[in-house]
């Protein structure tokens, strides 16, 4: 087949390291210009200058949704800096790939849903984009690659990780959860345990509420629960810890830890009563924190007084106020 024909033509513009094959699993780094190809040459996207300004990363072997870039970048050595002209039939997808990474880290953007019918009627958001979705075209794709890591160089996301994977990951997380809470560094503990529940629910998603399988996740899942609404309650998202441990004593109606983190979380809210429920059903269980409870008790006791005293205070204010005329 010649060149012309050719359905990816590579031309070599800097040379780079000694080529080494990429394996799957591999993550590669690279930055990119991609140009539509006709009668004059546009420049489409700059990965400098769109979305987050980093570099592309891209996971070999996991059939992104641009296959052609796995293919171009396979045949590239780290520090290379190629152009690959590419045949029309194998960029459909790529004003799609070109929204998303446009509008990575734009929080504020609002991202619009894109159904067949809308996508006739009102495109994706870009000209230049519909323009290429209406018009197919050739492109060209300036690619330097940055560097390659090999699978066991890098932390995997989830996402790559196989479902037996996974579950092994989950005591891992919640071991780095415990050890980082125990340095007092609270948003990476409650970051670990966070990665840990969301495995769980994955995998459980999977499961029925009557299967084996769903208990025992459930079960693992809990106590994790448990530790992430620690760090809610030292953080004083007191709303969080209440629905978590509502969660935890749903199926264990008399966990203690779940009973005093949501009593103390139920204070934090101003919801004495519930918390006094809390704290007495918990001395009920375990008589041996009496002491401890106790305090919890006399503090609320405390709270209630001084509340009915701001209470007194502000309504005399506008007794007296309504009297002055004002």
């Amino acid at each position: 087949m010649s060149a012309a024909n050719s359905p990816i033509v590579k031309n070599v513009l800097h040379a780079g390291q000694k080529y080494i094959a990429i394996a799957n699993g591999s993550k590669a780094h690279f930055h990119f210009q991609t140009w539509k190809l006709g009668k004059e040459k546009i420049l489409i996207d700059d990965s400098k200058k769109i979305g987050k300004k980093e570099p592309m990363v891209l996971v070999i072997g996991h059939k992104f949704k641009l296959e052609v870039w796995e293919t171009v970048v396979k045949m590239m050595a780290v520090g290379e800096v190629a152009s690959f002209t590419v045949k029309k039939e194998l960029v459909y997808s790529y004003p799609f790939v070109s929204k998303t990474l446009r509008e990575l880290g734009q929080e504020t953007h609002k991202v619009k849903h894109t159904c067949t019918m809308t996508l006739h009627t009102e495109g994706i958001g870009y000209p230049d984009l519909d323009d290429l979705i209406n018009n197919p075209s050739d492109l060209e794709f300036i690619i330097e690659l940055l560097k390659v890591e090999k699978s066991d160089e890098y932390e995997k996301e989830v996402w790559q990780y196989s479902s037996e994977e996974r579950l092994q990951l989950i005591p891992t997380l919640k071991e780095k959860g415990n050890k980082l809470y125990g340095q007092k560094v609270y948003d990476e503990a409650e970051e670990a345990y966070s990665k840990a529940i969301a495995i769980c629910e994955q995998l459980m998603i999977r499961e029925r509420k009557t299967d084996d399988e769903w208990i025992n996740l459930n079960k693992i899942k809990l106590p994790i629960l448990l530790n992430y609404a620690q760090c809610k309650l030292i953080k004083g998202d007191y709303y969080a810890v209440i629905e978590h441990c509502n969660t935890v004593l749903e199926y264990d109606e008399d966990n203690e830890k779940a009973l005093y983190r949501r009593g103390k979380a139920h204070v934090g809210a101003w919801n004495p009563e519930l918390a006094i429920e809390d704290f007495k059903k918990l001395k009920i269980l375990n008589p041996s924190v009496s002491a401890t409870v106790d305090k919890e008790l006399e503090n609320i006791k405390k709270l209630c007084k001084q509340k009915e005293e701001q209470d007194k205070d502000a309504l005399k204010n506008m007794f007296s106020n309504e009297q002055n005329g004002t």
